[in-house]
């Protein structure tokens, strides 16, 4: 026989989606009562490259790679080509982009 629960049970769910069709689907889980958190993966914490704290960074901001070329003026091919550590930040860049992701600009050098 069950017995009543206290809480009511959780299942937790792992989605993949495209950027595209991020929104919609927060707003369809948020809709029907769904709790929703971002997280950060694991490996992503533990890699302090320079890409990978561009990335986590912007993960933070809550921005894509299209809305932080506005901010900052980069492309966005040479954004995703630095967070997959294929391209140097340099300097300048790292200013830029530390200014947009209100970090400090020594963390992608």
């Amino acid at each position: 026989m069950l017995e009543h629960m206290k809480k009511p049970h959780i299942e937790l769910l792992h989605v993949t989606c495209t950027q595209d069709t991020y929104a919609e689907v927060l707003k369809a889980l948020e809709g029907i009562d769904c709790r929703v958190e971002r997280s950060i993966p694991v490996e992503d914490c533990l890699d302090q490259t320079p890409g990978a704290m561009l990335r986590a960074a912007r993960y933070r901001e809550d921005l894509t790679q299209v809305q932080l070329e506005a901010k900052t003026g980069i492309a966005r091919r040479h954004i995703s080509d630095m967070e997959h550590n294929r391209r140097p930040i340099g300097k300048a860049n790292a200013h830029k982009l530390a200014g947009a992701l209100r970090v400090d600009y020594r963390v992608f050098l």
